[in-house]
């Protein structure tokens, strides 16, 4: 026999075996069929061990497992080990004690003697540790006040008194015809009297050093923190607003009632809410509030106001904003907080005068769009990175200033701001090292998707690299930092424990083996990370799955991530787990599959993440129709045999895709789908859309339903009934208007006891046998 005939049969035999190798019955039992990875890595108080969450054994759920030198291999832990190795430790500077709260008790721990001392505890309990300035001293919270424990003295002091409710005033009896004749009569009436004034005089002139109450009333107390000595405390008083929120049918129950849970919030101008800044001075024992409104920018108007004519009227005011909680430097000398707008474009960093009441503004930040990106959270009341370095007067942030985002340093003496990173990656995450005077960054460095690792030291502005192979590295310092806990992973393999020196460009010893038989007996793809221009010229990263040429069946899906702003053509094991294993059955099958991170994912910058502002559904869904013609252009797929799908914004951009561009798919899976933005939550459709009061075109152009009657193709939607994310309601109302514009082929199918998160096998299996049906009936040519 010819040998080459040979050669080909043997190959088709091995294609033909591979592709019946992954059964969607075992792979869409996700970790089950994987192997459970471990999470949640962290070190013991005395860089001893290392603890992690692990289900090596398939049971019901993980137990705690731990590994120190010299292990073969790790081991479970007690029940009580575990809990103890899952409190959260403050370290005292000056002596080798930590302390903790558990049950709402407070502790100390002798890390030396491994000797545990209860320090306080009644029936309410305490939270919020913070170590005070001078030697043995602490501050928590209990029953929403501050309390400052003295290790020195043995005693626990409460320094504030806030109290909900209003000051009950008494209003003294009034005088009537009869109490006027008693005191006329009887001189027993008037010494009673005259003795009750003196003894109220001489209570007065004794002054209690307990803190006078402060009350408030119609608002939420909250953001409660001491400065380090103890002399200032400062809270947030929030408007209390009676808001109607969406509610869920839940039908599969356990007595056989319905039941109608509150979901959340639908987004709206009117959850917009008044906030105060307060302090309370210790010393004079009283409560005053800052006024802010000389923050720069604080009345400018957000650009989209000049597209109608009612905005544009609208007379200059206030922004609402959210103050947060300081952050001291070791004395306390300097307070600095992070201020937000409530409709998030504007970010600023301000120096507190607690005894004043006042503040000297550092940095204002804008974002036409909205602020966000990493170390810098995208909601109005999150904070970002922000700290103190060693020498008390030099604080470190991030700033998306240049387009992506960077950590600066600025000195609060000379007032001079220094940028420490720069290039066109991201400062992922910041640890400040022991010595205050040098970081360990994770970034992007050398490719935008990978998470590497490195040490910088502010004095020279160098990374060192670490850690920078291809993939991602999640560090944990050991208490010394001498040693590296890593959780590392790769395109095909999941995430696993590692040890390492903390030296430059050290080497992974891996600790924890956790992936099944079942799962490394199917040779999984590396997804090759390719770009391609968009039609604006922008660059766009999508992951690539190519079947063999002898293979290939001319046909593509594209499969559109979650989230919006997600990562998930990245180096390492994504979060899709079933999907990464579906998307190798497909090209199994012959199929070419294109995973892009279309415009507002994660990992690209700033201009990248804002490209959706006011049009989702605009270049998101138009990176879908470049990445089709990408796939056209050079892998000769046929351009009538491609579909597309996606969960949650994914299951969205489908929904776009067929609706906006039908000509361009044949078909289209859609899970869980938004599809009227002005019924999805506040923060996050906010930022991208504005609000549907202010900005109803951006609504109108973004949502699905609006686009209904330009629906052509073949549709599936999926959709969980007991969804609080993107409630069941969306699919419903859009199905309502598919039916009455008298649409064809598109399907419903529904999953009863499914929230957005499925978490049952069978409803995976079921919802991904129906939409590998509906790509095999519409892309394959019969």
């Amino acid at each position: 026999m010819n040998k080459f005939i040979v050669v080909l049969i043997c190959f088709f035999v091995a294609t033909v075996s591979q592709s019946q190798s992954l059964k969607l019955e075992d792979i869409m039992k996700g970790d089950t069929f994987i192997g459970v990875q471990p999470e949640n890595p962290r070190w013991s108080v005395d860089g001893k061990k290392i603890y992690f969450e692990w289900n090596p054994n398939k049971e019901l759920g993980s137990s705690t497992y731990f590994w120190e030198k010299g292990f073969d291999k790790p081991q479970q832990v007690s029940a009580t080990e575990a809990s103890f190795s899952k409190l959260n430790f403050l370290k005292s500077t000056s002596s080798d004690l930590v302390y903790y709260t558990s049950n709402g008790a407070l502790f100390s721990y002798a890390v030396k003697s491994k000797t545990t001392k209860k320090i306080y505890q009644n029936s309410n309990s305490v939270s919020n540790l913070q170590l005070g300035f001078e030697d043995g001293t602490l501050f928590f919270q209990q029953n929403g006040n501050l309390f400052k424990y003295n290790s020195n003295e043995g005693s626990i002091v409460q320094t504030t008194n806030f109290k909900q409710g209003k000051k009950l005033e008494i209003v003294p009896d009034k005088d009537t015809f009869l109490s006027i004749q008693q005191k006329e009569l009887f001189q027993f009436i008037r010494d009673q009297e005259a003795n009750k004034k003196w003894n109220e005089e001489k209570s007065k002139a004794i002054k209690s050093n307990f803190p006078e109450p402060f009350y408030y009333d119609k608002n939420n107390f909250g953001s409660l923190k001491s400065s380090p000595k103890g002399d200032f405390a400062t809270f947030n008083l929030t408007e209390i607003k009676e808001n109607r929120n969406e509610k869920m049918e839940v039908f599969i129950t356990a007595d056989g009632y319905n039941k109608s849970p509150d979901t959340k919030d639908k987004v709206s101008e009117n959850n917009l809410i008044a906030t105060k800044f307060g302090i309370y001075n210790a010393v004079k024992d009283s409560v005053y509030f800052v006024n802010f409104s000389t923050l720069s920018h604080i009345q400018d108007k957000p650009s989209y106001f000049e597209l109608y004519e009612n905005l544009k009227s609208r007379p200059k005011t206030d922004k609402l904003i959210v103050v947060n909680a300081p952050i001291y430097n070791q004395d306390g000398t300097y307070a600095i907080s992070e201020i937000r707008s409530q409709d998030n474009k504007d970010r600023w960093l301000v120096r507190l005068n607690l005894d004043k009441g006042t503040f000297e503004e550092i940095e204002h930040q804008h974002d036409e769009a909205w602020i966000g990106g990493p170390g810098i959270p995208a909601y109005s009341f999150g904070t970002g990175t922000l700290g103190f370095l060693g020498d008390n007067e030099t604080i470190y942030f991030q700033s998306e200033a240049t387009g992506f985002s960077h950590l600066y340093t600025f000195n609060l003496r000379s007032k001079k701001k220094i940028q420490l990173t720069n290039g066109n990656w991201e400062v992922r995450s910041v640890i400040l090292a022991n010595d205050k005077k040098s970081f360990y960054l994770t970034t992007n460095t050398t490719h935008p998707g990978n998470r590497n690792f490195y040490k910088l030291n502010v004095s020279d502005g160098i990374l060192q690299p670490i850690l920078t192979n291809d993939g991602a590295h999640e560090v944990s310092l050991s208490p010394d930092e001498s040693t590296l806990l890593v959780r590392y992973s790769f395109k095909n393999k999941p995430w696993e424990l590692y040890l390492a020196d903390n030296i430059k460009n050290t080497s992974l010893s891996q600790i924890t083996y956790s992936t099944t038989n079942e799962f490394n007996a199917y040779p999984w793809r590396k997804p090759e990370v390719i770009t391609f221009k968009a039609q604006d010229g922008t660059t766009v990263h999508a992951r690539l799955y190519k079947p063999e040429i002898t293979n290939t069946n001319k046909a593509a899906i594209l499969f559109v991530h979650g989230a919006g702003y997600l990562q998930n053509a990245h180096n390492y094991w994504s979060a899709y787990i079933r999907e990464y294993m579906f998307h190798n059955l497909l090209t199994d099958l012959g199929y070419t599959v294109l995973d892009i991170d279309y415009r507002a994912s994660d990992g690209y910058g700033r201009d990248f993440r804002t490209g959706i502002y006011r049009f989702m559904g605009g270049k998101d869904l138009t990176d879908q129709i470049d990445g089709k013609k990408y796939l056209v252009d050079n892998y000769g797929i046929d351009a009538n045999r491609v579909g597309i799908y996606g969960g949650s914004y994914g299951g969205f951009i489908t929904l776009m895709s067929l609706f906006t561009a039908p000509k361009e798919f044949v078909s289209g899976a859609a899970i869980r789908s938004v599809t009227d933005w002005a019924h999805y939550n506040h923060g996050y459709t906010g930022n991208i859309l504005n609000f549907p009061e202010t900005d109803p075109e951006a609504y109108k152009k973004s949502s699905p339903i609006y686009f209904a009657n330009k629906f052509e193709g073949n549709l599936l939607m999926l959709h969980g009934m007991v969804d609080n994310n993107v409630e069941y309601k969306d699919v419903v109302r859009l199905s309502q208007r598919l039916i009455e514009l008298g649409k064809k082929n598109w399907n419903l199918a529904i999953f009863p006891v499914e929230a957005h998160a499925f978490t049952e096998t069978y409803s995976w299996v079921d919802e991904y046998g129906r939409i590998l049906n509906l790509f095999n009936a519409t892309l394959l040519k019969k």
